[in-house]
């Protein structure tokens, strides 16, 4: 087998002893969910193990993802065990520090909840205009956030949304359970609802001194901390998150096979589409080996993809890098691209330039969650408490 030889599907291969040494750097990148456990000095054998599993699992999905080819496979099933950890990770910690993880507007302002990066559209103008943060939550781990957003943001584009989103991993696991959609047509126009939702938070948002999207629509709540229904408006949003969460994160992409939260209403992902505009990584097209039978098309799980694509060989500014079109292509056509290259270049090596920004993202944050959700579980089976 030689490095650049085709899978049956036709995306590249790659020799073991080459995918074992290119492999190599992302091994202490992965370790890092071992770091908080051993600096201590103080880690127990059940605190050790889950990092431990999961520092091999991502250095052994890291190795597959170059010897087979695949990487829309293993990205999926760790961007899906990543969703499925936040509540485990998140919500115990909440009961830790405060008994609940209903917070009161004035532990919100009191800057006692977690910083979430959905909130980078709404607290940015507010913050520039009048100097006044909307989202105080955690505000020194919030400008980690910030330039940890901006940074891989320029380099990744909206591939946050498919490598760092610490909740899409929820929409594209009920995408995945069915082999065949229900509904097999989606009017394309719907794409253009995030960038409605985006300008509307945004003017709210600034207008309002709230963070509208977070008091109101995100579906996320539900598996992650609200504000307590203390009010009438807080008691309506209570009832507003698990429908729009139902609604958009369970059923449509189970009829659909897409990822609709996504895709379709998500105004962080369409301000993450700006940031396609500027990164150097695209997802392109080769014509030439194109055939024209448009599994691509029906593969993208976002809508990033359509018939203009097959005539310009590029992506939409929504893409999420998610390689699902990649790893689906029968004919190799479709490939990670560095932008300002010939098409069809070396397509393995524009792929694996993509691959270690992305999943040293990854592993930056997602190795800890993941390693302690894992430890809360051992936790509660052998003390029968998470806490």
């Amino acid at each position: 087998m030689t490095a650049q030889a085709l899978t049956r599907e036709g995306t590249p291969r790659m020799a073991i002893w080459k995918a074992l040494l290119l492999t190599l750097p992302i091994v202490p990148f992965a370790a890092a969910a071992l770091a908080n456990d051993l600096m201590s000095g103080e880690a127990q054998l059940i605190e050790i193990i889950p990092s431990l599993l999961i520092w091999i699992l991502l250095t052994v999905f890291f190795f597959r993802m170059l010897v087979t080819g695949k990487t829309h496979r293993y990205r999926s099933a760790l961007f899906i065990l990543l969703a499925f950890a936040v509540p485990l990770y998140l919500i115990p910690q909440l009961f830790e520090l405060y008994g609940t993880n209903m917070l009161t507007p004035e532990m919100t302002y009191a800057a006692k909840a977690r910083f979430c990066p959905m909130t980078m559209g709404m607290v940015i103008l507010p913050a520039v205009l009048k100097g006044v943060v909307i989202f105080p939550g955690a505000i020194v781990e919030g400008i980690g956030w910030f330039f940890l957003w901006i940074g891989a943001s320029l380099v990744i584009g909206r591939g946050w949304c498919s490598w760092g989103c610490i909740f899409g991993g929820w929409d594209e696991f009920f995408s995945r359970l069915r082999k065949k959609p229900v509904v097999k047509h989606v009017d394309r126009k719907w794409r253009f609802l995030p960038f409605a939702i985006l300008l509307a938070i945004v003017l709210l948002s600034a207008i309002t001194f709230h963070p509208i999207y977070c008091e109101w629509l995100c579906p996320f709540k539900v598996v992650s901390e609200f504000e307590a229904p203390t009010s009438l408006a807080t008691t309506v949003a209570l009832v507003i998150f698990p429908l729009t969460f139902f609604g958009l994160v369970v059923a449509l992409p189970l009829l659909t096979k897409k990822r609709i939260q996504c895709g379709l209403f998500c105004p962080f992902g369409a301000l993450q589409s700006f940031f396609n505009k500027i990164n150097i990584f695209e997802l392109r097209i080769d014509l030439d080996k194109c055939s024209q039978c448009k599994r691509c098309f029906r593969e993208c799980p976002t809508f990033s993809l359509d018939e203009g694509s097959l005539v310009s060989g590029k992506a939409l500014m929504s893409c999420t890098r998610c390689g699902q079109c990649v790893d689906a292509c029968p004919k190799g056509a479709m490939s990670y691209h560095i932008k300002g290259t010939r098409i069809g270049i070396s397509p393995n090596a524009a792929r694996l330039l993509f691959l270690y920004p992305a999943y040293i993202l990854f592993c930056g944050f997602g190795a800890n969650v993941i390693a302690d959700a894992l430890w809360r579980v051992l936790r509660l089976i052998t003390t029968g408490s998470m806490i």
